[in-house]
């Protein structure tokens, strides 16, 4: 059985839900859509896109907030493995979750969010030459560029540690800024979203029209490479299972939150591309490096550029803090269970947080950060995340077979189909995008095998694994 966690309930139903919303929006709708419209070349793809993966997302969220509502402890996915596969399986999760997937989530949004802060600080750097210089190679694996936009890294690194510190102080003040800063968020996209067809002079041809769309396989490899894009800005919907021994009343609370949050994001998502739509048409998106000042200038003047910046730089904020306050759960829950370092699992005695467990999720960001860069991130910890998704809804058959009666306050909506259909998506998405993460390596497309890197790090839980079972079992008999 797992340990129980003293953290505090303080998380309310709209704190729970700008927890997921608030996660989940940050730099994608803004730095993915000029990539997948070069991997799509069809507006209409690049509409359908968005509108699967968002479905794909709620299906997800349906599966886990039955879970979530059945479970309602801190530890999210790590503690549904333990009752799904046992204590190897939930292990290697919470490693991958520690090491891949939570950290270089935060990374890649910190990153970013220092980036678009960069266009109003103008941060020092290194030459090319010298970046060059320090390349880190890893065999079969690809090339690292730790000096390359050094003084935007640092600066994420502030970010992490001064939201990490925020949050080890108080989840009451982490919770408060969420709900204020996925506010925020939602009304500047509003105002984008509506100052582009308000005052921008576009057409509706280009909802439908193409020069060169992209058909059969290259369409289909498209298709699952613009997925991972879209599929990194939905990511976030499961931090709320996380918290969820801090969630009030999280019976109710959990399912209502992932609808709703998932359900408010899929419509911005959609909003947002039609809006850059209107005014681009997709062969402009695709060879836009910012689509979003692109489609504002359209409408507002050359002002756009520090408009987008600000935009950029308070969604990714709080996206940020959204991920920090969630993901350090699973740490602490592993630590608290003594599988892991058991110091991870200590709450701090005054504020009721995981402060070990922070902080340790704040340094292993901040080396993410030094050594990453935006894609590499992106891509990694989706590829990873969505083997713990799939396996999450294989999970489902074998609780409702193993534990009939149990008493499940929600049931996910059109179970069974909604289930298969999730974990048959999950596994050809996962199949897809090993063959074609190897393909572009090959053809010098991309510098890293991101999928098989992220495979890699999740691997080097075993040995860690065996090395604290070994001491749990030798502090229980000696």
């Amino acid at each position: 059985m797992s340990a129980t966690s003293t953290l505090a309930k303080k998380i309310g139903f709209w704190s729970a839900t700008s927890i997921i919303a608030g996660s989940i929006i940050g730099s994608g709708v803004f730095m993915k859509p000029a990539s997948m419209a070069a991997q799509l070349g069809s507006p209409v793809w690049l509409t359908l896109v968005w509108i699967i993966a968002g479905i794909f997302s709620l299906f997800g969220a349906l599966v886990y907030a039955e879970l979530g509502a059945m479970m309602p402890e801190t530890g999210g996915i790590y503690v549904y493995f333990r009752k799904m596969f046992g204590d190897f399986v939930a292990f290697l999760y919470g490693w991958a979750a520690f090491s891949v997937i939570n950290t270089a989530a935060v990374a890649a949004i910190a990153f970013v969010c220092a980036y678009y802060a960069d266009f109003f600080l103008h941060l020092p750097g290194f030459s090319d030459a010298a970046v060059l210089a320090n390349k880190w190679h890893i065999p079969f694996i690809g090339d690292l560029y730790p000096l390359k936009d050094f003084g935007v890294k640092m600066l994420a690194v502030v970010l992490v540690a001064l939201l990490s510190g925020l949050n080890y102080v108080s989840v009451k003040a982490g919770s408060y800024f969420q709900v204020i800063s996925t506010f925020l968020k939602i009304a500047v996209i509003a105002a984008l979203v509506i100052g582009i067809f308000v005052f921008g002079e576009g057409s509706v041809q280009n909802f439908v029209q193409a020069e060169n769309p992209k058909q059969g396989g290259e369409l289909l490899g498209g298709i699952i490479a613009a997925m991972t894009g879209a599929f990194f800005a939905y990511d976030g919907w499961i931090n709320i299972a996380s918290m969820a021994g801090e969630v009030k009343q999280p019976q109710k609370n959990i399912p209502r939150s992932l609808w709703l949050g998932v359900l408010i994001c899929i419509i911005v998502y959609v909003l947002v591309n039609q809006a850059y739509l209107y005014v681009l048409p997709v062969e402009s998106i695709a060879l836009s490096p910012l689509v979003a000042s692109d489609a504002i200038s359209i409408a507002l003047g050359r002002t756009s550029e520090a408009i987008v910046a600000a935009m950029i730089v308070i969604c990714t904020f709080g996206a940020i803090n959204g991920n920090v306050m969630a993901t350090s759960r699973i740490t602490y829950a592993m630590g608290k269970d003594a599988v892991f370092a058991p110091w991870a699992g200590r709450e701090h005695k005054r504020f009721q947080t995981p402060g070990n467990a922070l902080w340790l999720h704040g340094i292993w960001t901040c080396m993410f950060i030094i050594t990453g860069s935006f894609d590499m991130l992106a891509d990694m910890f989706v590829f990873i995340t969505w083997i713990a998704y799939g396996l999450g809804a294989v999970g489902i058959f074998m609780l409702r077979r193993r534990l009939p009666h149990a008493e499940r306050p929600y049931r996910i909506w059109g179970h069974p189909v909604v289930t298969i259909l999730f974990i048959l998506f999950s596994a050809f998405y996962l199949i897809t995008t090993v063959y074609n993460d190897i393909s572009n390596y090959l053809a010098n497309k991309q510098p890293v095998i991101n999928s098989v890197l992220g495979l890699a790090i999740t691997a080097l839980g075993v040995p860690l694994y065996y090395y604290f079972r070994r001491k749990k079992a030798s502090e229980i008999t000696g």
